[in-house]
């Protein structure tokens, strides 16, 4: 991780963020990480649950925002309002019929990002960092979290505070087996993450 006083973490509640936690506290300290949960009106709380739990483990202070509003109007199977099933299909299947995955929810990373920068800096803290890796990205599922979106999402997030905040997204090269590599060196609690996008018991 690059030099940084203090980071605003994107936490979910799922691998990657938790272990994005897990890296800005072994880097800065927990009293100069603060964990940001973005609520956009999903089907069920196991995310949410996990964050807290998660901030908790960490000792870090953490911050909810409720972005549903501009959710709304998007049909997507992940939110509550939706009728639609989420599909039990990989994402190569998917990709055969559509341009992006059935979970895809609209620009749903840059939505959170954008609210993140301002938030930072309200904190006075100048990176923030995001869990965007390359599986997601892949075939271009999910094109929020892509390289390409990444590089852009920096440069508006610099430009746009002034210098004063920076995004670091340091897994968006990278698999989910090569964060979870790197989460068991941090010894990261994956017992109290979710990584499921229904809210069952397993």
């Amino acid at each position: 991780m690059t030099k940084a006083n203090k980071a605003v973490v994107l936490l979910s509640g799922g691998i990657d963020s938790s272990t994005c936690l897990a890296l800005a506290v072994d880097n800065l300290g927990s009293s100069n990480v603060i964990a940001l949960n973005m609520f956009y009106g999903q089907k069920h709380d196991r995310e949410i649950e996990s964050a807290r739990n998660v901030a908790a483990y960490y000792n870090v202070p953490y911050f909810e925002m409720d972005m549903s509003c501009v959710m709304e109007y998007s049909d997507c199977s992940l939110l509550k309002h939706s009728d639609k099933e989420i599909e039990h299909k990989s994402y190569d299947e998917q990709l055969r019929d559509k341009e992006v995955v059935d979970t895809y929810v609209p620009f749903r990373n840059g939505l959170f990002l954008s609210a993140a920068a301002a938030f930072a800096i309200s904190k006075n803290a100048d990176v923030i960092l995001y869990g965007a890796h390359a599986d997601d990205a892949a075939g271009n599922a999910y094109p929020d979290c892509s390289e390409t979106f990444v590089k852009y999402m920096c440069e508006a997030i610099e430009e746009g505070t002034g210098g004063k905040v920076r995004l670091i997204s340091p897994f968006v090269e990278v698999n989910k087996a090569e964060i979870l590599r790197q989460g068991l060196l941090l010894k990261v609690p994956y017992e109290l993450t979710w990584s499921c996008y229904e809210g069952g018991d397993e």
